[in-house]
């Protein structure tokens, strides 16, 4: 994998995730509690947002963003807009910060230690994988509200 590629899954994933808040018509339902889903859409997708700030942003292309996981979980009733508004920062963030990546840096360690040592590629491959399956929970949450 390239950049690039990261680049290429990354945003497309966060324009799925922008069509999934934005199919909400009623916003207050993404602050609803249904199903199987432990966290409400909203929640997910602050959460999601700050994974791709933190992780890739802070973390690989040293963009300052300080996350506050507690608040991704906790806060409540935030606008569709604003959401809607973060998640075009996120994938603007994702296409800078991977535009300007050394592809060698795919193969070096991962700046923190989640899960242990693991190379920069293998974490963006799990951060994906993490990305995708909320995503699919905001989707079942979307379809059965």
């Amino acid at each position: 994998m390239t950049p690039q590629d990261f680049k290429e899954l990354y945003t497309r994933e966060l324009d799925t995730l922008y069509k999934e808040i934005s199919s909400y018509a009623d916003e207050s339902k993404l602050w609803i509690l249904a199903g199987e889903i432990k966290n409400t859409p909203g929640n997910l997708a602050l959460h999601l947002i700050g994974n791709v700030n933190h992780f890739i942003g802070a973390l690989l292309g040293n963009t300052g963003y300080v996350r506050n996981r507690e608040e991704e979980f906790g806060a409540q009733h935030i606008a569709k807009e604003k959401l809607l508004t973060d998640i075009t920062a996120a994938k603007a963030m994702i296409e800078n910060v991977m535009n300007n990546l050394p592809p060698t840096e795919l193969q070096k360690d991962f700046p923190v230690q989640i899960f242990g040592t693991h190379t920069t590629e293998y974490m963006l491959t799990y951060f994906l994988g993490h990305f995708m399956y909320h995503l699919g929970q905001i989707n079942y949450h979307r379809r059965f509200v």
